[in-house]
């Protein structure tokens, strides 16, 4: 059972933290990344405190400060966003004119560095956002192996375009084209993968990118900074730090942001987007909020089933936008479920991100468990109880894990996003009080199913594939594997994101075409064997 006391207790000492979790200096991030150059700056700072809270020799505790990051200033985003509008040159620079080979090799270049930097990286993301040690070394391995599928990717598009086809006496090649200066948003809980994920197709396929990193998650960039400067032509890569309203609003308004990539809550990006004076040419790329439910079936194997929402709720605490943040459960086997799960809960371990086989760390949003607990009063008043010993306990960055039923349409919890370590659990007798509900809900990205009888599942996931972008059965909502398509209906995406999908989405297919005579035939044989055209060519990338 948790209580205050036990949580407090759970913050370190000096001397308790592990010598290979420790920073031995804050990390000063004193320069911005503009232009192919990691500028010194001269301006304001922002201190960076850690959701970790250290014990002083007396036993008070306070947040540790690990470092500090640049303010820009409007002027100074502004900049850095002349610097992406100059290498993109409309479309005429060095980088969205090279060929896709040498583009290849500029990021095998910078994955090298990047596999140099992972102990230092995956230690700020400890600090940074409280993620265990094992999700943090996950998420980086997780990140260098998407860089290294992507690259893959793109080999095996440029290689099915590297022929000519003719068609009714035109010969066309039809390649993939850059689009143009790319803004790029990541969220706080996954601030290296998720930014990657769209920062890297987005630069791969020929976009100058400026990319702002989320205000929890600014500083574990800081020892990829010149990499990016010394792999890449001047001005592909540029960093952004500081206020959003202050520095992203001016370059949204600037009109000269051709691409917008934004994983966060759709208020957020409407309220970005909005500010483009020509919204239609903005193409948008957009990860979004998501309410994803589980539905546990009268034959389900609980157990299965279990093990699957515990992980599905609960990893890092349950900030992940494909977490799953509503169980719906048949009233004849809720009692037993909610038993076992409240069991499960109770296991977990509660500590510092270093700490091992440690499943419940602080949260990094100063006003998170105020608001997780706010979320569980208003549930718990309108005839919900918290059902594990100890749930919903706060202390400091800390909020101990609270399972609630039964929850209520009229609850809070039933339709937002609480994106924290509280888990709602809603029985019914009818499985079309669950697809009612997922109908109803504004949000459409995932949903898993658990049970045995084929027909049944069957009669669900018919309908439920046009409400949600994923049926998974008889496990947790994810995004994996990366090769699959990660997207979502309603308020959850816009845009598709995976792999392959993700270099399409930062491009457009354009092509050259001649009428079948002599002449074009001799122009363009005289191309391919000079090799004077990089978008004209039947080069094949081994």
């Amino acid at each position: 059972m948790q209580s205050r006391e036990s949580l407090l207790d759970a913050f370190p000492d000096p001397g308790g933290i592990p010598a290979d979790a420790r920073l031995d200096a804050p990390v000063r991030m004193d320069g911005v990344l503009v232009g192919g150059k990691v500028v010194p700056w001269e301006g304001p700072f922002q201190d960076v405190t850690s959701p970790v809270r250290i014990r002083s020799g007396g036993g008070a505790l306070s947040p540790a400060v690990i470092g500090r990051f640049p303010l820009m200033t409007e002027e100074a985003a502004l900049r850095s966003l002349d610097a992406a509008v100059k290498a993109w040159d409309r479309g005429r620079g060095e980088w969205p004119t090279m060929p896709v080979a040498q583009r290849i090799r500029c990021f095998e270049k910078f994955l090298d560095r990047m596999r140099a930097a992972r102990a230092e990286v995956v230690r700020l993301l400890m600090w940074e956002i409280g993620k265990s040690r094992p999700d943090s070394e996950k998420e980086f391995d997780r990140t260098v192996i998407y860089v290294r599928d992507t690259l893959n990717a793109l080999k095996d598009l440029d290689r099915a375009s590297s022929r000519f086809t003719i068609e009714d006496g035109v010969i066309g090649q039809i390649r993939r084209a850059p689009l143009g200066v790319t803004l790029c948003m990541g969220p706080f809980n996954y601030p290296l993968n998720e930014t990657y994920t769209t920062l890297v197709p987005a630069i791969l396929m020929g976009n100058p990118v400026v990319f702002k990193p989320p205000r929890f998650g600014v500083l574990l960039h800081a020892p990829l900074l010149s990499a990016f400067g010394d792999c890449f032509p001047p001005g592909v890569v540029n960093l952004v730090s500081g206020v959003g309203r202050q520095v992203v609003g001016p370059l949204m308004a600037s009109g000269k942001i051709d691409v917008f990539a934004f994983i966060g809550t759709s208020p957020a990006a409407d309220a970005i987007r909005k500010q483009h004076p020509k919204p239609h040419r903005l193409r948008c790329v957009l990860g979004l909020e998501a309410k994803n439910p589980a539905v546990i079936l009268p034959d389900a194997d609980l157990e299965l089933a279990v093990k699957e929402c515990l992980l599905g709720t609960l990893s890092f605490n349950g900030q992940r936008c494909t977490a799953i943040k509503l169980v719906f459960v048949h009233e004849s086997v809720a009692a037993d479920f909610v038993e076992r799960l409240s069991a499960a809960v109770s296991a977990l371990k509660i500590g510092m991100p270093w700490n091992e086989g440690v499943s419940i760390t602080p949260l990094p949003e100063p006003g998170k468990p105020a608001l997780l607990a706010e979320l569980v009063a208003d549930a718990v008043a309108k005839g919900a109880r918290v059902v594990n010993p100890g749930g919903g306990a706060t202390a400091e960055s800390f909020f101990s894990p609270a399972v609630v039923y039964p929850v209520s349409a009229s609850m809070r919890l039933f339709r937002e996003e609480q994106f924290g370590p509280v888990v709602p659990v809603v029985p019914f007798r009818n499985p079309e009080e669950a697809v009612a509900a997922i109908v109803a809900s504004d949000y459409g990205q995932q949903v898993a199913l658990f049970g045995k009888d084929p027909e049944q599942l069957a009669r669900l996931v018919d309908p439920l594939v046009n409400q949600v972008s994923r049926v998974n059965l008889n496990s947790q909502c994810q995004r994996g594997p990366d090769t699959f398509p990660f997207t979502g209906r309603k308020d959850s995406a816009e845009g598709t994101l995976s792999v392959t999908d993700a270099l399409r989405v930062f491009s457009i297919r354009a092509l050259v075409a001649a009428k079948e005579n002599d002449l074009n035939r001799g122009i363009l044989t005289d191309i391919l064997r000079e090799r004077r055209s990089s978008f004209l060519s039947t080069d094949y990338i081994f």
